[in-house]
């Protein structure tokens, strides 16, 4: 993936990162209905942004998607979004935001990186690294909760 940068959110980007965040969930048809009939699920808190907790692929200075983690209660830390632009899915943009959140949690000290996944995403998450570890009742349902292990730093 040439002329690619990961980057910290900007504050400024909330609307536009909101904006992709429903793009990509429409583009899903596993996750459509439940996005038009929760539309206050696309949204991306202040505080994580503000925390640095947002990260932003550009391709060709151009936004292609973005991550967001949040950390946990016991020392390690969830992957809490990840959007890719719908042109832009199968063609390595999630795994580069999975694999920078990964570094992300690794230098913090996290022994690990989770993900609450959709069921359609599983294969994805898998192909990561992740395993599943159990399930997770959401406000759409019961999800897989899946652990990807990280070295020590």
């Amino acid at each position: 993936m040439e002329n690619a940068a990961i980057r910290i959110a900007f504050p400024s980007e909330k609307k536009s990162l909101e904006e992709l965040q429903l793009r990509a969930s429409l583009s899903n048809a596993g996750d459509r209905v439940a996005v038009l009939g929760n539309p206050d699920a696309i949204e991306l808190p202040m505080e994580q942004i503000d925390a640095g907790d947002v990260f932003v692929l550009e391709i060709s200075g151009r936004t292609a998607g973005f991550a967001a983690v949040l950390p946990r209660a016991d020392g390690d830390m969830d992957l809490d979004g990840l959007f890719v632009e719908p042109e832009m899915q199968r063609r390595g943009a999630g795994r580069r935001l999975v694999e920078h959140c990964a570094q992300i949690a690794q230098s913090r000290g996290c022994g690990a990186l989770y993900v609450v996944g959709n069921p359609h995403a599983e294969r994805f998450y898998l192909s990561h690294g992740f395993e599943l570890v159990g399930l997770f009742e959401t406000r759409f349902g019961p999800a897989q909760l899946m652990r990807k292990p990280l070295p020590a730093a």
